[in-house]
């Protein structure tokens, strides 16, 4: 696969030290969000343990971003900047996590409930997981990165939201962005290219949904993704190694 970096068991097994920190953060953070708790607090909590873990935070400075998580709430799609913003029941929180560990970049991100959420960001939230999961069980050797983007544009369809299309998926490695892109719907004229998944490709397949529209748009901070009706939105993602039967996840506890 052309500009594609097939992983060594080795460099699989550093990603998977990488992937133990994202994964320990984000349960972190989760017990930790709370109404009344800063997303600044999160960050600071966030990024200590990585450094403490051996690790360097994945985020933290690429491209200028200015902290170690992002930190998303209600109609922020992705990239949220933590800071003085304090968390309220009934918000969704969007946390997104990489860690680097001896040179190898893990990625994954949950959505976490603040207290009671509506029915419909409860539904939301489990769409958005189910579809995550359907595209990693669509994962192995052989099959093309549109077979995964199928997986996950039905299950988020099939339950009438909307998948975000301005951003998608990514390879992973040495580099925390690196081919192939790994969108999470499928349509003529999406990618130039769909290429097949080799054992020791290690890809983050990241399903960020909406409610309303699909369209987005950037904040004037640069980075805060929002949808462009004000709708909520849910984000989960996982780092996965291809392997001959399926996709082994890597940012698990």
């Amino acid at each position: 696969m052309t500009g594609i970096e097939v992983k060594t068991p080795a460099q699989v097994a550093q990603m998977r030290q990488a992937g133990r920190l994202v994964a320990e953060v984000l349960d972190l953070v989760a017990g930790m969000a709370r109404a009344g708790v800063t997303t600044e607090q999160l960050d600071r909590a966030a990024e200590g343990h990585i450094v403490a873990g051996g690790g360097r935070p994945s985020f933290k400075g690429y491209r200028g971003f200015p902290a170690s998580i992002c930190a998303s709430l209600n109609e922020e799609v992705v990239h949220g900047i933590p800071g003085a913003r304090v968390l309220c029941d009934g918000d969704l929180l969007k946390v997104d996590v990489g860690a680097q560990w001896q040179g190898y970049h893990a990625d994954a991100a949950v959505t976490v409930p603040i207290g009671d959420v509506s029915a419909e960001a409860q539904r939301l939230l489990e769409t958005t997981r189910a579809a995550l999961y359907a595209g990693i069980a669509a994962v192995r050797a052989g099959v093309r990165v549109s077979q995964v983007s199928a997986a996950v544009q039905k299950v988020v369809e099939d339950n009438g939201f909307r998948v975000v299309t301005d951003y998608t998926g990514h390879g992973i490695g040495r580099a925390l962005h690196e081919e192939p892109r790994v969108p999470n719907f499928v349509r003529a004229g999406w990618m130039s290219s769909d290429p097949v998944l080799e054992r020791g490709t290690a890809i983050a397949i990241e399903p960020m949904v909406n409610v309303g529209t699909h369209r987005t748009a950037v904040l004037p901070n640069g980075w805060t993704v929002v949808t462009r009706d004000g709708s909520l939105s849910a984000h989960f993602e996982h780092t996965v190694a291809v392997e001959e039967q399926g996709a082994v996840l890597l940012t698990l506890p």
